[in-house]
């Protein structure tokens, strides 16, 4: 059997949204949002409900029915995790710079999520993997970064799923 760009070009599409169909809520709009934005803007909720003042935007992929965020161990997404402040909030869409972006991304579908630190090197390498399928453009410059950081721990992955 022949296969046609037609149905090939069909196929991807409905393979890059396959992941996001997986999740609790896949009828929500923020979560239909997922499929189709590059960044989500993402902040820790701090211990009395508060959004953190450290917002930011940030890549992501969905996969297993999660939200995977590959992030420095220095930043504040990260360092929140580790102090235990896993509750967060996301906006999907594109806004640019979110110091620049004037809470435009206010506007956009939102997430309440609830992260860890992933630590399973098969997850890991599975997840890395989808970010180079979405990011293909920028990962020969960024994939040698997540790797490398993911292996000397100046990386790490954080796991969010959603709660509402």
């Amino acid at each position: 059997m022949r296969l046609s760009r037609r149905s090939f070009l069909c196929s991807l599409g409905a393979l890059a949204v396959a992941p996001v169909a997986r999740f609790a809520y896949a009828d929500s709009p923020a979560v239909a949002a997922l499929a189709k934005s590059q960044l989500v803007y993402l902040t820790p909720i701090l211990a009395d409900g508060r959004e953190s003042a450290c917002h930011g935007e940030v890549w992501f992929v969905p996969h297993a029915g999660d939200i995977f965020v590959s992030t420095q161990t220095t930043t504040w997404r990260a360092r929140a995790v580790a102090q235990g402040l896993t509750r967060a909030k996301i906006w999907i869409g594109e806004f640019g710079v979110w110091s620049k972006a004037e809470d435009r991304f206010r506007s956009a579908p939102f997430l309440e999520i609830e992260g860890r630190t992933e630590t399973d090197a098969a997850v890991q390498g599975e997840v890395l993997k989808l970010f180079g399928a979405k990011y293909a453009a920028e990962w020969g410059t960024w994939g040698p970064r997540f790797h490398d950081g993911l292996a000397d721990g100046s990386r790490v992955l954080l796991r969010y799923r959603i709660v509402s």
